[in-house]
């Protein structure tokens, strides 16, 4: 009996080998289930409430993983793959076409499927590597497929361009919410993105939600809006509305501080008080004259306006507008140009912004402030409308979704059939590959290409279909060579999905994809955890931290 070497502290649980490949396997199925059923147009909606009780309802894969609490090392993986597929396409790309998902849930199915394929082999004893090196061919043949396959849009006809980026963002917004609408906000995202100028910043668009109204009554404001801050009396008084004002965007507090920093003034007479007294209003009386001789009309700051300068504001018809956000005063700075100054001393023409009118409307219960015809970027802000606020974040999300689907249609203008078609199309081209080459690779590009087929069988599940038998009218009729044929969630049945408009950038799927297997080649890859103990100081919640995975 050899004395047993201890290497690693007590308590350290180590599993290894095929066991332990297996167990990451099924953790990563749990995560899937999580989100299966919200891929697609006929998706569901899923409620998750955290620690503190707050409910969220949503749609989008990365939303939902990222609110989940997942304790499993391996399936952590999975869904930080799933978030940094969103925050690398920017923003969301569940772009569930009218049937055939995107982004996140997308990646998230696949990635899991392809571990679920491969399971047998792994229980065999099959190399972890030979899979990796399978799957890594398959992705490459894939993706170079995709690009020979998709179809490219001419620029050039500014109609035609505005059709199919309407078209891509419907796609992307028929499995929200608000795919009842999904017309209206088409039109209103394709308009914001293309007020846009050639770098399409997220951050030219702005969404502010304000509850109350319909939907429908949602609007899209050509330039920066922002609700009215707090104001001080005399505020009445100034006008609401300008024609080309120029506009002074400032960082400087205009209002009496009282001294309450420890200054000890000692005075002996009380003129000497009245002198220092004096002097703060004067202080006080040169900013507000300085900025009033600027020329500037509207005066927005980000620290607060005091009564006396809203008064004295008022007095010379100028508007202002104290505690703006940093955000909003950046998006006006970036709108209307000039630029953001800390002193009153230099404020000169150049610093100031300029836009054609400036007015201030009631939206809802809220006033809001809306600068119109900026010259310089092409900023733009939603306004969104709707009952309970859940309702309003989501349909947030989804307009992000579908700001980003829209983005990239613009800046890589070649687009794929969605719905399952694409995935079915690789997926035949790949079972036909598999055939040519001898070898394990035969088994696990094939099983790869099987893999793929969970899209369109998830989106028909979700629908209610009978998935096996669409999927055999899919492959048959894909052999037959209709590559653009998906599921047809509208008539229980398959369609070509290109003639039906039902298209993504070709870019998202080629993203999803390899996202997809670089998450399953990563998960293959482990093949054994080392969980350190918790040291001694916080052993009181070591017992907690292990055995609290969420329901």
């Amino acid at each position: 009996q050899p004395t047993p070497v201890i290497l690693l502290k007590e308590g350290t649980d180590t599993s290894q080998g095929i066991p332990q490949l297996v167990s990451n396997i099924n953790a990563c199925q749990v995560i899937a289930e999580a989100v299966r059923t919200t891929l697609g147009p006929r998706g569901m909606d899923k409620l998750i409430v955290d620690e503190r009780g707050k409910a969220t309802i949503s749609n989008d894969g990365a939303t939902i993983l990222k609110l989940l609490d997942v304790v499993h090392p391996a399936a952590k993986t999975l869904v930080d793959i799933a978030k940094s597929q969103d925050a690398e396409r920017g923003g969301d790309t569940v772009s569930p076409v009218r049937a055939g998902g995107g982004g996140t849930t997308s990646v998230t199915l696949l990635a899991a499927e392809f571990l679920k394929q491969v399971k047998p082999y792994v229980e065999e004893g099959l190399h972890p590597q030979i899979i990796i090196r399978a799957f890594r061919t398959a992705t490459q043949l894939a993706v170079n497929k995709i690009k020979d396959i998709a179809v490219s849009v001419k620029k050039e006809d500014k109609d035609e361009q505005r059709s199919l980026l309407e078209k891509c963002a419907a796609t992307a917004l028929s499995s929200k919410l608000i795919s009842q609408s999904k017309e209206f906000f088409s039109k209103m995202v394709v308009d914001a993105v293309m007020m846009l100028d050639d770098l399409l910043q997220l951050k030219m668009i702005g969404i502010k939600k304000v509850q109350g109204g319909a939907l429908e009554d949602s609007q899209l404001v050509a330039g920066v809006a922002f609700k009215k801050t707090f104001s001080y009396a005399g505020f009445e008084m100034q006008p609401k509305k300008y024609q080309s004002p120029k506009i002074a965007l400032l960082n400087v507090e205009l209002e009496l501080k009282a001294e309450k920093d420890n200054a000890e003034v000692r005075v002996n007479t009380v003129e000497d008080y009245q002198a220092i007294v004096d002097a703060e209003w004067n202080i006080l009386y040169d900013k507000l004259d300085k900025i009033h001789k600027s020329g500037a009309k509207v005066v927005l700051s980000k620290l607060p306006i005091g009564d006396v300068a809203t008064q004295y504001f008022a007095d010379r018809d100028m508007f202002c507008a104290g505690r703006v956000p940093e955000e909003d005063l950046k998006r006006t700075m970036m709108a209307c140009g000039g630029s953001i100054q800390t002193s009153v001393n230099a404020l000169s023409d150049d610093v100031l912004g300029r836009c054609e009118l400036f007015e201030e409307t009631q939206i809802g219960g809220e006033r809001y402030n809306l600068f119109t015809g900026c010259p310089k970027a092409k900023t733009c802000t939603i306004i969104l409308r709707g009952g309970a606020e859940q309702f309003m974040e989501e349909t947030e999300r989804s307009l992000h979704d579908a700001i980003m689907i829209v983005r990239r249609a613009i800046k890589n203008d070649s687009v794929v059939a969605g719905g399952g078609a694409i995935e079915m199309e690789l997926s035949k081209y790949l079972r036909d590959y598999s055939r040519t080459i001898p070898g394990k690779q035969q088994l696990l590009i094939g099983a790869y290409a099987k893999a793929l087929e969970i899209i369109p069988r998830q989106l028909c599940d979700n629908a209610g279909f009978d998935a096996t038998n669409i999927l055999n009218k899919l492959r048959a009729k894909h052999a037959q060579g209709g590559m653009w044929y998906g599921v047809d969630v509208t008539n229980e049945d398959i369609a070509d999905n290109f003639s039906a408009c039902v298209w993504e950038p070709a870019v998202v799927r080629i993203n999803a994809l390899t996202a997809a297997s670089e998450a399953a080649c990563l998960i293959v890859s482990v093949d054994e955890t080392i969980r350190n103990p918790r040291s001694t100081v916080d052993a009181a919640a070591a017992p907690r931290g292990r055995s609290r995975a969420r329901p």
